[in-house]
């Protein structure tokens, strides 16, 4: 059993208390070893798999979070057009990427926009920005190919989001309002992060 599956048991339990004590049994024997000080998972504006239980348990066991994906491979970072995936780009597998889901996604992104327009900032500021706010426990890391994409996104530490800002940003892109999975069908079956009911 994977940590994120024993993590969303514990979660979902309506013995919570019990699954509680055989979590920090598992923590107490991982930490005979080694402590779990951290979790590294997808964790964006349209990946919010997380925050159905895995989020606060980590935060339960005091566990630190790696947030990657933040800018979903690109999709919410501004710089990303339809069209520009070419053979052997993974996004072209990815349903996020394909036929209405894909202008579904983007017209998110136009709608982070105006935000970001509103603070003087890029639509990656805000998303990285956005993951970096929802708690000092979460760690977002970047993927950068140029050096002036790379500066873009240590500007996001700059981006200082308010309580309206935060209110702005979930209208924009409510939880749930990404469209398409992460990965294909057969791809998500495998995923604890994504596991519901």
């Amino acid at each position: 059993m994977t940590l994120f599956r024993i993590l969303y048991e514990i979660h979902k339990s309506p013995k919570r208390r019990r699954h509680m004590r055989a979590a920090q049994i598992v923590e107490t024997r991982a930490a005979a070893v080694h402590p779990i000080v951290d979790l590294q998972i997808e964790y964006s504006l349209i990946s919010r798999g997380i925050e159905d239980g895995i989020l606060q348990t980590c935060r339960e066991l005091g566990i630190g979070i790696t947030s990657y994906g933040v800018l979903s491979r690109g999709l919410i970072s501004g710089h990303w057009t339809k069209g520009t995936t070419g053979p052997g780009d993974f996004r072209t597998h990815s349903p996020r990427f394909q036929g209405d889901n894909v202008d579904k996604n983007l017209a998110l992104v136009e709608a982070l926009q105006k935000i970001a327009a509103s603070k003087g900032v890029t639509v990656a500021q805000i998303a990285i920005a956005w993951v970096a706010a929802q708690g000092e426990d979460i760690i977002p890391v970047i993927g950068a190919r140029r050096r002036d994409r790379l500066s873009e996104a240590l500007g996001a530490l700059d981006v200082k989001l308010t309580s309206e800002d935060l209110d702005a940003i979930e209208n924009a892109v409510p939880k749930g309002a990404g469209a398409g999975t992460r990965y294909a069908e057969a791809q998500m079956a495998h995923l604890d992060s994504e596991v519901h009911g």
